[in-house]
Protein backbone atom coordinates (compact mmCIF):
# COMPACT_ATOMS: atom_id res chain seq x y z
CA UNK A 1 0.00 0.00 0.00
CA UNK A 2 1.45 3.32 -1.09
CA UNK A 3 0.46 6.28 1.60
CA UNK A 4 0.98 9.95 -0.31
CA UNK A 5 2.03 11.55 3.00
CA UNK A 6 1.81 15.40 2.41
CA UNK A 7 4.70 17.56 1.94
CA UNK A 8 4.10 19.63 5.25
CA UNK A 9 3.47 16.42 7.44
CA UNK A 10 5.93 14.94 5.85
CA UNK A 11 8.49 17.35 6.54
CA UNK A 12 6.92 17.70 10.04
CA UNK A 13 7.80 13.79 10.40
CA UNK A 14 10.93 14.28 9.52
CA UNK A 15 11.91 17.14 11.50
CA UNK A 16 9.94 15.88 14.90
CA UNK A 17 7.60 18.35 14.89
CA UNK A 18 4.20 17.64 16.52
CA UNK A 19 1.12 15.88 14.38
CA UNK A 20 -1.65 14.92 15.26
CA UNK A 21 -4.10 12.30 13.09
CA UNK A 22 -7.75 13.37 12.49
CA UNK A 23 -10.55 10.91 11.03
CA UNK A 24 -12.41 11.71 8.17
CA UNK A 25 -15.47 10.04 9.02
CA UNK A 26 -16.90 12.98 10.99
CA UNK A 27 -16.76 15.16 7.79
CA UNK A 28 -18.17 12.63 5.52
CA UNK A 29 -20.90 10.86 7.36
CA UNK A 30 -21.01 12.19 10.96
CA UNK A 31 -22.18 16.26 10.08
CA UNK A 32 -24.78 17.80 7.46
CA UNK A 33 -23.38 19.79 5.00
CA UNK A 34 -21.93 22.36 4.51
CA UNK A 35 -21.22 22.25 8.48
CA UNK A 36 -18.87 19.13 8.04
CA UNK A 37 -16.43 20.82 5.72
CA UNK A 38 -16.39 23.82 7.99
CA UNK A 39 -15.72 21.79 11.42
CA UNK A 40 -12.84 19.61 9.50
CA UNK A 41 -11.09 23.51 8.94
CA UNK A 42 -12.05 24.73 12.18
CA UNK A 43 -10.37 21.17 13.49
CA UNK A 44 -7.48 21.56 11.68
CA UNK A 45 -7.06 25.05 12.66
CA UNK A 46 -7.07 23.73 16.18
CA UNK A 47 -4.37 21.92 15.77
CA UNK A 48 -2.44 24.68 14.06
CA UNK A 49 -3.26 27.15 17.20
CA UNK A 50 -1.57 24.55 19.69
CA UNK A 51 1.61 24.19 17.70
CA UNK A 52 1.20 20.93 16.06
CA UNK A 53 0.70 19.84 12.45
CA UNK A 54 -3.05 18.39 11.38
CA UNK A 55 -3.02 15.05 9.47
CA UNK A 56 -6.41 14.17 8.30
CA UNK A 57 -6.17 10.84 6.99
CA UNK A 58 -8.45 9.69 4.17
CA UNK A 59 -8.59 7.38 0.88
CA UNK A 60 -8.91 9.41 -2.36
CA UNK A 61 -9.13 7.54 -5.77
CA UNK A 62 -7.31 4.26 -3.98
CA UNK A 63 -4.97 6.29 -2.71
CA UNK A 64 -4.31 6.37 1.20
CA UNK A 65 -3.82 10.44 2.13
CA UNK A 66 -2.41 11.74 5.21
CA UNK A 67 -3.34 15.16 5.35
CA UNK A 68 -5.34 16.56 3.33
CA UNK A 69 -5.61 20.24 1.51
CA UNK A 70 -8.32 22.26 1.08
CA UNK A 71 -9.59 20.26 -2.61
CA UNK A 72 -9.17 17.08 -1.14
CA UNK A 73 -10.92 18.89 2.05
CA UNK A 74 -13.80 19.24 0.06
CA UNK A 75 -14.19 16.27 -1.88
CA UNK A 76 -14.41 14.00 1.54
CA UNK A 77 -17.16 16.68 2.69
CA UNK A 78 -19.39 16.81 -0.51
CA UNK A 79 -18.81 13.67 -2.02
CA UNK A 80 -21.09 10.53 -1.14
CA UNK A 81 -17.97 8.12 -0.77
CA UNK A 82 -17.60 4.99 1.61
CA UNK A 83 -16.82 4.75 5.75
CA UNK A 84 -13.80 2.68 5.48
CA UNK A 85 -12.56 0.23 8.65
CA UNK A 86 -9.10 -0.68 8.35
CA UNK A 87 -9.82 -4.27 7.30
CA UNK A 88 -11.53 -2.21 3.73
CA UNK A 89 -8.44 -0.53 3.03
CA UNK A 90 -7.04 -3.23 0.69
CA UNK A 91 -10.57 -3.90 -1.07
CA UNK A 92 -10.33 0.26 -1.78
CA UNK A 93 -7.02 0.62 -2.52
CA UNK A 94 -7.50 -1.65 -5.35
CA UNK A 95 -10.51 -0.75 -6.29
CA UNK A 96 -9.99 3.06 -6.74
CA UNK A 97 -12.58 4.09 -4.51
CA UNK A 98 -12.69 6.74 -2.24
CA UNK A 99 -13.47 6.40 1.54
CA UNK A 100 -13.45 8.47 4.66
CA UNK A 101 -11.56 6.40 7.29
CA UNK A 102 -12.72 5.43 10.38
CA UNK A 103 -10.86 5.24 13.66
CA UNK A 104 -9.20 1.36 12.84
CA UNK A 105 -8.26 3.03 9.49
CA UNK A 106 -7.26 6.24 10.49
CA UNK A 107 -5.20 4.43 13.28
CA UNK A 108 -3.80 2.30 10.80
CA UNK A 109 -2.53 4.53 8.26
CA UNK A 110 -1.50 7.02 10.80
CA UNK A 111 1.00 4.16 12.64
CA UNK A 112 2.17 3.40 9.01
CA UNK A 113 3.25 7.05 8.46
CA UNK A 114 4.98 7.53 11.44
CA UNK A 115 2.45 9.43 13.70
CA UNK A 116 1.89 8.63 17.13
CA UNK A 117 -1.07 11.20 18.30
CA UNK A 118 -4.59 10.38 16.85
CA UNK A 119 -7.53 12.30 18.19
CA UNK A 120 -11.09 11.70 17.23
CA UNK A 121 -14.90 11.96 19.07
CA UNK A 122 -15.59 8.10 20.41
CA UNK A 123 -13.99 4.72 20.27
CA UNK A 124 -16.60 2.16 18.91
CA UNK A 125 -16.96 -1.01 21.04
CA UNK A 126 -19.02 -3.89 22.60
CA UNK A 127 -22.16 -3.36 21.19
CA UNK A 128 -24.94 -4.02 23.62
CA UNK A 129 -26.71 -7.78 23.69
CA UNK A 130 -23.47 -8.84 22.95
CA UNK A 131 -23.99 -12.27 23.66
CA UNK A 132 -26.90 -12.46 20.73
CA UNK A 133 -25.13 -10.72 18.23
CA UNK A 134 -21.33 -10.71 18.79
CA UNK A 135 -21.28 -7.14 17.39
CA UNK A 136 -17.83 -5.55 18.28
CA UNK A 137 -16.36 -2.64 16.57
CA UNK A 138 -13.28 -3.43 14.52
CA UNK A 139 -11.60 -0.12 16.46
CA UNK A 140 -10.38 -2.51 19.73
CA UNK A 141 -8.89 -5.16 17.69
CA UNK A 142 -6.88 -2.68 15.97
CA UNK A 143 -5.82 -0.93 18.86
CA UNK A 144 -4.41 -3.86 20.38
CA UNK A 145 -1.86 -4.00 17.78
CA UNK A 146 -1.31 -0.48 17.03
CA UNK A 147 1.73 1.65 18.74
CA UNK A 148 -0.84 5.11 18.52
CA UNK A 149 -1.67 7.36 21.31
CA UNK A 150 -5.89 8.16 20.67
CA UNK A 151 -7.19 11.00 22.81
CA UNK A 152 -11.27 10.18 22.36
CA UNK A 153 -14.19 11.31 24.87
CA UNK A 154 -14.54 7.86 26.08
CA UNK A 155 -16.52 5.02 23.81
CA UNK A 156 -20.51 6.33 22.28
CA UNK A 157 -22.90 6.03 24.85
CA UNK A 158 -24.74 3.60 22.83
CA UNK A 159 -22.43 0.70 23.59
CA UNK A 160 -21.96 -1.84 25.95
CA UNK A 161 -19.74 0.64 28.35
CA UNK A 162 -18.41 -1.79 31.15
CA UNK A 163 -18.07 -4.72 28.31
CA UNK A 164 -16.28 -2.52 26.15
CA UNK A 165 -13.54 -1.65 29.36
CA UNK A 166 -13.45 -5.26 30.16
CA UNK A 167 -12.50 -5.93 26.21
CA UNK A 168 -10.12 -3.09 26.01
CA UNK A 169 -8.34 -4.81 29.33
CA UNK A 170 -8.31 -8.44 28.06
CA UNK A 171 -6.88 -6.85 24.85
CA UNK A 172 -3.97 -5.30 26.88
CA UNK A 173 -4.82 -1.98 25.42
CA UNK A 174 -3.80 0.53 28.24
CA UNK A 175 -6.82 3.26 28.99
CA UNK A 176 -6.32 6.29 30.76
CA UNK A 177 -8.62 9.24 32.26
CA UNK A 178 -7.36 12.78 32.07
CA UNK A 179 -8.40 14.44 34.65
CA UNK A 180 -10.38 11.92 36.17
CA UNK A 181 -10.86 8.48 37.44
CA UNK A 182 -14.34 8.04 35.24
CA UNK A 183 -14.80 6.65 32.31
CA UNK A 184 -16.53 9.28 30.05
CA UNK A 185 -19.29 8.37 28.07
CA UNK A 186 -18.94 10.61 24.40
CA UNK A 187 -22.11 12.66 24.95
CA UNK A 188 -21.58 12.79 28.81
CA UNK A 189 -18.60 13.64 31.25
CA UNK A 190 -18.92 10.24 33.31
CA UNK A 191 -20.49 6.98 31.61
CA UNK A 192 -20.67 5.57 35.06
CA UNK A 193 -17.73 3.28 35.03
CA UNK A 194 -14.29 4.69 36.28
CA UNK A 195 -10.78 3.65 35.10
CA UNK A 196 -8.23 2.51 36.61
CA UNK A 197 -5.65 5.11 36.09
CA UNK A 198 -5.61 8.80 35.90
CA UNK A 199 -2.92 11.57 34.04
CA UNK A 200 -3.17 15.19 34.61
CA UNK A 201 -1.00 16.44 32.00
CA UNK A 202 0.20 16.34 28.51
CA UNK A 203 3.98 15.71 29.85
CA UNK A 204 2.67 12.89 32.22
CA UNK A 205 0.79 11.29 29.08
CA UNK A 206 3.96 11.42 26.83
CA UNK A 207 5.77 9.91 30.33
CA UNK A 208 3.99 6.96 29.56
CA UNK A 209 4.36 6.75 25.69
CA UNK A 210 8.16 7.08 26.49
CA UNK A 211 7.83 4.14 28.97
CA UNK A 212 5.70 1.79 26.22
CA UNK A 213 8.72 1.93 24.45
CA UNK A 214 10.93 1.69 27.08
CA UNK A 215 9.72 -1.58 27.99
CA UNK A 216 9.36 -2.91 24.37
CA UNK A 217 5.49 -3.32 25.27
CA UNK A 218 3.23 -4.91 23.05
CA UNK A 219 2.44 -2.72 20.24
CA UNK A 220 -0.84 -1.36 21.77
CA UNK A 221 -2.55 1.56 21.66
CA UNK A 222 -2.58 4.41 25.14
CA UNK A 223 -6.59 5.24 25.11
CA UNK A 224 -6.58 8.60 26.82
CA UNK A 225 -10.13 9.32 27.81
CA UNK A 226 -10.94 12.91 27.73
CA UNK A 227 -14.08 14.04 28.93
CA UNK A 228 -16.39 16.62 27.46
CA UNK A 229 -16.43 19.57 29.62
CA UNK A 230 -19.70 19.35 32.12
CA UNK A 231 -21.38 22.38 31.08
CA UNK A 232 -21.30 21.27 27.40
CA UNK A 233 -22.10 17.53 28.10
CA UNK A 234 -25.59 16.52 27.05
CA UNK A 235 -28.21 16.64 30.24
CA UNK A 236 -27.69 13.31 31.16
CA UNK A 237 -31.66 12.65 31.69
CA UNK A 238 -32.69 13.83 28.35
CA UNK A 239 -29.78 11.36 27.19
CA UNK A 240 -30.70 8.50 29.04
CA UNK A 241 -34.70 9.40 27.75
CA UNK A 242 -33.71 8.92 24.08
CA UNK A 243 -31.42 6.64 24.31
CA UNK A 244 -34.03 4.36 25.56
CA UNK A 245 -36.41 5.53 23.08
CA UNK A 246 -33.56 4.96 20.44
CA UNK A 247 -33.55 1.56 21.68
CA UNK A 248 -36.71 0.72 21.81
CA UNK A 249 -37.40 2.48 18.22
CA UNK A 250 -34.42 -0.08 17.27
CA UNK A 251 -35.70 -3.35 17.88
CA UNK A 252 -39.39 -2.65 16.85
CA UNK A 253 -37.72 -1.49 13.24
CA UNK A 254 -35.13 -4.40 13.07
CA UNK A 255 -32.27 -2.66 12.75
CA UNK A 256 -28.93 -4.89 12.82
CA UNK A 257 -25.60 -4.93 12.15
CA UNK A 258 -23.58 -1.71 10.94
CA UNK A 259 -26.90 -0.36 10.39
CA UNK A 260 -27.52 0.09 14.88
CA UNK A 261 -24.90 2.80 15.31
CA UNK A 262 -26.20 5.31 12.64
CA UNK A 263 -29.39 4.69 13.14
CA UNK A 264 -29.06 5.11 17.59
CA UNK A 265 -27.16 8.74 16.62
CA UNK A 266 -29.75 9.75 14.08
CA UNK A 267 -32.51 8.87 16.47
CA UNK A 268 -30.29 10.90 19.37
CA UNK A 269 -29.32 14.14 16.94
CA UNK A 270 -33.23 14.16 15.89
CA UNK A 271 -35.06 13.89 19.66
CA UNK A 272 -32.34 15.87 21.41
CA UNK A 273 -33.12 18.43 18.69
CA UNK A 274 -29.41 18.80 17.68
CA UNK A 275 -28.26 18.75 21.52
CA UNK A 276 -26.44 15.79 21.45
CA UNK A 277 -24.36 17.30 17.85
CA UNK A 278 -23.48 19.71 20.08
CA UNK A 279 -21.93 17.94 22.66
CA UNK A 280 -20.12 15.65 20.00
CA UNK A 281 -18.71 18.78 18.55
CA UNK A 282 -17.72 20.18 22.05
CA UNK A 283 -16.20 16.40 22.94
CA UNK A 284 -13.86 16.57 19.63
CA UNK A 285 -12.53 20.34 19.61
CA UNK A 286 -11.84 19.12 23.40
CA UNK A 287 -9.96 15.92 22.20
CA UNK A 288 -8.15 18.13 18.83
CA UNK A 289 -6.69 20.39 21.43
CA UNK A 290 -5.45 17.68 23.83
CA UNK A 291 -4.21 15.64 21.20
CA UNK A 292 -2.07 18.41 19.97
CA UNK A 293 -0.70 19.53 23.64
CA UNK A 294 0.58 15.78 23.84
CA UNK A 295 1.82 15.83 20.29
CA UNK A 296 3.71 18.66 21.09
CA UNK A 297 5.76 17.34 24.62
CA UNK A 298 5.97 13.85 22.60
CA UNK A 299 7.84 15.49 20.11
CA UNK A 300 9.93 17.31 22.84
CA UNK A 301 11.62 13.93 23.27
Amino acid sequence: MVLVVSEEVRKAIGARRPVVALESTIIAHGLPRPRNLEVALELEEAVRREGAVPATVAVLDGRPRIGLDQEELERIANEDIRKLGHRDLPLAVAAGVSGATTVSATARLAALAGIRVFATGGLGGVHREWTVTQDESADLGLLARTRITVVCAGVKSILDVPATLQRLETLGVAVAGYGTTRFPGFYLADSGHPVDWRLDTPEQVAAVMRAQDALDAPESALVVANPVPEAEQLDPALHARVLADALRACAEQGVTGQAVTPFLLDHLVRHTDGASLQANLAAVRGNVRLAARIATEWARG
